[in-house]
């Protein structure tokens, strides 16, 4: 291993860092909440434009400081497409090739900035397909298979480092209640979820939990089965969360509730909050949030009163082709008008209930 290379790396990753300011917490002016507060993690305003811009960090120096990336060697991961745009950015840091495994229905966006950083993308038919693939290519180009699904829930320090749950309690101390209820979560790796969930436990707080899982996923089944071999034939059509297997990065004992979002249900949230705060954010931000509102409207119905934390995860500017797109729209995820009604409902009632259309 050529320490003098590794050191430098980790040397212009930590650079990089120091450069980087912290991500806003948004506070939501929803006067139909009674002494509920909704606050907004926005992790779209990383270099990189999503949440997967810590997960990459942490990757990077784990396996730099495991001996696992070489001088010169590529970089090879699978994923849906902003974990990709994120490492594809560190391995230009550091000058090493990188390739982005993914489904061909992968946003096109996406596609042009990892090419963008210079990265390649390797495409597969279906999303089960990453994993054999990107090992195959690892081991032909001699290089590192990063495999975000195995070790997002271990590159990250979830005692506190700067981790996304340290920051998001740092920034809630001076709030009416700084200690949120509930904190929620989509997951893709589960590695986020891990983080958070193990925060809480590891700082003894009174905060809970919430994992809020998409259609065509098997995170939920396996929270409620225990059985790890799960799967589903077909993808998760809210790109970035919900896995076809169960990843061994997604911990479920750290965990305390979980509520399975309809599709949608998430695209009709993103329409309602760009009214709220005047942009577009990503489809797994209408899935957390859609959550969140639900246990708001909880909340409300039990007389409690508290914050609830969720996050922006990306902008919706790398979408406007698929969730903005109403052809799109109409072909991969059908009417979302019963949810936008049930949103507008509850800025009358404070109530809102999971109820599917008919």
């Amino acid at each position: 291993m050529n320490v003098s290379w590794v050191n430098q790396a980790i040397d212009k990753i930590e650079a990089d860092f120091q450069r980087s300011a912290d991500t806003h917490l948004i506070k939501l002016e929803l006067p139909f909440l009674n002494g509920i507060d909704i606050y907004l993690k926005d992790e779209s305003t990383h270099p990189t434009g999503s949440l997967k811009h810590r997960l990459a960090r942490s990757l990077f120096l784990y396996a730099l400081c495991n001996g696992w990336i070489k001088e010169g060697a590529p970089v090879i991961e699978s994923s849906s497409g902003s974990t990709a745009v994120s490492e594809a950015y560190f391995a230009r840091l550091l000058g090493l090739p990188f390739i982005a495994v993914m489904p061909r229905s992968t946003a096109k966006k996406k596609i042009q900035q990892i090419e963008f950083y210079g990265g390649q993308c390797h495409f597969v038919d279906h999303s089960s397909e990453i994993y054999a693939e990107s090992e195959r290519l690892a081991q032909e180009l001699n290089g590192h298979y990063m495999d975000q699904f195995t070790y997002a829930e271990r590159a990250t320090d979830w005692r506190g480092n700067n981790n996304i749950a340290n920051s998001i309690f740092g920034q809630m101390q001076r709030e009416p209640h700084p200690e949120p209820h509930w904190v929620v979560m989509s997951p893709g790796t589960g590695g986020t979820s891990a983080t958070i969930g193990r925060y809480i436990r590891y700082q003894r707080l009174p905060s809970k939990l919430c994992v809020v899982d998409p259609e065509n996923s098997v995170f939920y089944d396996y929270y409620k089965t225990g059985d790890a071999k799960l799967s589903c034939t077909s993808s998760s059509k809210i790109e970035g969360i919900g896995r076809p297997r169960v990843e061994p990065s997604f911990i479920p004992g750290v965990v305390d509730h979980m509520i399975k979002i309809p599709d949608a249900a998430s695209i009709a949230t993103i329409n309602w909050l760009e009214k709220q705060i005047g942009r577009r954010t990503g489809p797994s931000t209408g899935t957390n949030l859609f959550g969140a509102l639900l246990l708001a409207s909880e909340m409300q119905q039990a007389g409690q009163q508290g914050s609830i934390v969720t996050l922006i995860c990306d902008p919706g500017e790398r979408y406007l082709d698929t969730y903005y797109n109403p052809e799109w729209i109409a072909a991969n995820i059908g009417c979302y008008r019963h949810y936008s009604k049930q949103l507008e409902q509850m800025e009358n009632s404070g109530v809102l209930t999971l109820t599917k259309c008919c």
